[in-house]
């Protein structure tokens, strides 16, 4: 695939260039800072950018909100996001899409595991660093919707947030895949969300309490 990279450590992005390209795939720019992201994807329309958090100038949420800008811009180009940091406000607007993941650098432990994250992006599809999920999920128990929930149901949801299939859930979760869909559907319920072929319920189960 055709790929960006974004990230101000020349170490890793020189690192990230070499494990792509002997994958196979085309890194048609890497760039230090959100502007040249920006101004690299309007040029080479590449099919996924993988996006650090911190960037120059101020090293806050740069590389974020331009990974939301490129949604906006190019909603055909998947976004990865890989970094250090959760960065819960931006991250919640992000998963609002298709073709996105935020997966945390020091997490992750196999080469396989990253070229997997990127293909399913490209295809449209969400990855989550579990981590993520749980941070973004964290609330007081009195200001938590989500303490509507079963234990079980939480977790459920836990594993939707990651990307993954009800058959992958039951597997992960050693139950029945009819299991799995009575837990989806009580979610579903719980939370109060439309039974609307406009509205992907999955999408809305997660960012309806990720919002500040």
């Amino acid at each position: 695939m055709r790929l960006i990279l974004a990230d101000d450590a020349v170490l890793l992005r020189e690192g990230l260039i070499r494990l792509l390209e002997d994958a196979g795939h085309e890194v048609v720019a890497a760039v230090g800072d959100a502007g040249a992201l920006l101004a690299a994807v309007e040029e080479h329309r590449p099919e996924v950018a993988v996006v650090d958090v911190r960037m120059p100038p101020t090293h806050t949420d740069e590389g974020l909100r331009a990974a939301l800008e490129i949604r906006s811009r190019r909603p055909e180009t998947g976004v990865l996001v890989l970094s250090q940091y959760v960065e819960k406000t931006y991250a919640a607007r992000l998963l609002s899409g298709v073709g996105v993941g935020y997966l945390l650098k020091d997490r992750v432990s196999e080469v396989a595991e990253f070229l997997d994250a990127l293909e399913r992006v490209r295809a449209g599809g969400t990855v989550l660093d579990p981590e993520v999920v749980r941070q973004l999920l964290a609330r007081t128990v009195h200001a938590d919707p989500l303490s509507r929930l079963s234990a079980r149901e939480r977790e459920v949801l836990e594993h939707l947030a990651q990307g993954l299939a009800n058959t992958a859930v039951a597997g992960r979760l050693h139950v029945s895949l009819s299991t799995v869909e009575k837990h989806v559907n009580a979610i579903f319920d719980k939370l109060d969300l439309p039974a609307h072929g406009d509205y992907n319920r999955r999408v809305l189960a997660i960012l309806r309490y990720l919002e500040d």
